[in-house]
């Protein structure tokens, strides 16, 4: 299979500071980067307000990282995502997709 470049957009936990939030991104981004891919950039937007409650939640901290993997290894973040309660909300969508 050949690599191709993903956005992902995760929602993290409002109460993680801004050194909490780049540790819980980095440590995923890890998983990209030991699997043979590249991160482009990754982009901070910060807290937002939800338009309706998730999770308990009115507010969270959004990440928006690209990134070039293997399908298997965007499989695999968005699992790890999904298992971490610091983790809202995730959504991998294929760029290079016609």
């Amino acid at each position: 299979m050949s690599a191709h470049t993903y956005e992902l957009m995760f929602i993290a936990n409002p109460e993680l500071d801004e050194r909490g939030l780049k540790k819980l991104t980095e440590q995923y981004l890890e998983i990209v980067a030991k699997e043979g891919g590249t991160v482009d950039k990754t982009d901070y937007w910060g807290r937002r307000k939800f338009a309706y409650e998730l999770a308990g939640k009115n507010e969270g901290n959004y990440v928006v990282v690209n990134y070039t993997a293997e399908p298997a290894t965007s499989a695999e973040l968005d699992r790890l995502l999904n298992l971490n309660e610091s983790v809202i909300r995730t959504k991998i969508l294929r760029k290079d997709a016609k």
